[in-house]
């Protein structure tokens, strides 16, 4: 009767009873829990490059086509990404800066580059809009601020938290797209307060800013869809999560497979900087 419930043959069922039980040494199976724990950690965005450089750290012995094969066997299957979009519009009654950045994304140093933009995000209460402040030598978020309108308000404030957390040496390059947020005169003014240059990327040239979109890309298709956003109270404490996820916890190429945070300390090791 079982078998039959099940869509089996009585002798395909005695075989299998036959056949002797597969044991799991104690290391595969460390190996196996920590996958999906870190997995599930990234909200199902960790691939197997990712996933193996995150072993490696941790003390494993083990090369992609293993962690593939792994992966695999464990159906964790990671969703892909769908493109991105700009969010902000330029008002042509306000001035532009320069682009003093000209797509280069790798300072020498901490607090020399910063680059800031704004995208949106969408909750069962409706839209709420999120600006960032990146420190390009190391990736990390150092600013940010979200908030249900995309105002001036919304990137100054995003960019005052980053000034009192890092306390910049005079001359900082903030580099942005040509929003009318960051053209408008108030934020103009508050990066004359902070002693900071502005730089704009040219209009419709999205790789003028590729690496915060790339931030933005992760947050959204890594892990805010990957849950349900309720209300616009969730949508906060979601992202306060990833930002903490990013800094301290994602491996990044550019910074010889170190977190953001571990990348600054480590500079902090060898050069005494503060």
């Amino acid at each position: 009767m079982l078998c039959k419930g099940m869509g089996v043959s009585q002798s395909a069922y005695y075989d299998w009873l036959k056949r002797p039980g597969k044991l799991i040494a104690a290391e595969e199976l460390t190996l196996r829990r920590r996958m999906k724990e870190l997995f599930k950690r990234s909200r199902s965005s960790l691939g197997s490059r990712e996933m193996m450089k995150k072993l490696r750290e941790e003390g494993f012995e083990i090369g992609r086509y293993r962690v593939r094969k792994l992966m695999a066997q464990m159906k964790l299957v990671v969703r892909q990404r769908v493109a991105y979009k700009v969010t902000t519009k330029r008002n042509f009654s306000d001035s532009v800066a320069d682009n003093l950045l000209n797509q280069n994304f790798n300072p020498t140093g901490p607090n020399q580059v910063w680059a800031g933009d704004v995208t949106y995000c969408r909750t069962g209460e409706g839209w709420m809009y999120l600006a960032v402040v990146m420190d390009l030598y190391s990736r990390r978020i150092v600013g940010w601020h979200i908030d249900k309108r995309m105002t001036a308000d919304l990137v100054s404030k995003a960019l005052m938290k980053a000034y009192n957390l890092r306390n910049p040496p005079s001359g900082l390059v903030f580099h942005s797209d040509r929003g009318s947020q960051y053209t408008s005169r108030r934020y103009r003014k508050l990066l004359d307060s902070y002693q900071m240059r502005a730089s704009m990327g040219d209009v419709g040239a999205c790789w003028d800013n590729a690496v915060v979109e790339r931030f933005f890309g992760s947050l959204k298709h890594d892990w805010l869809l990957k849950i349900p956003q309720p209300t616009r109270e969730h949508m906060k404490k979601d992202v306060a999560e990833y930002m903490r996820y990013y800094n301290l916890e994602r491996l990044h190429t550019a910074n010889g497979d170190k977190t953001p945070v571990d990348y600054e300390n480590e500079l902090k090791k060898v050069s005494g900087f503060s």
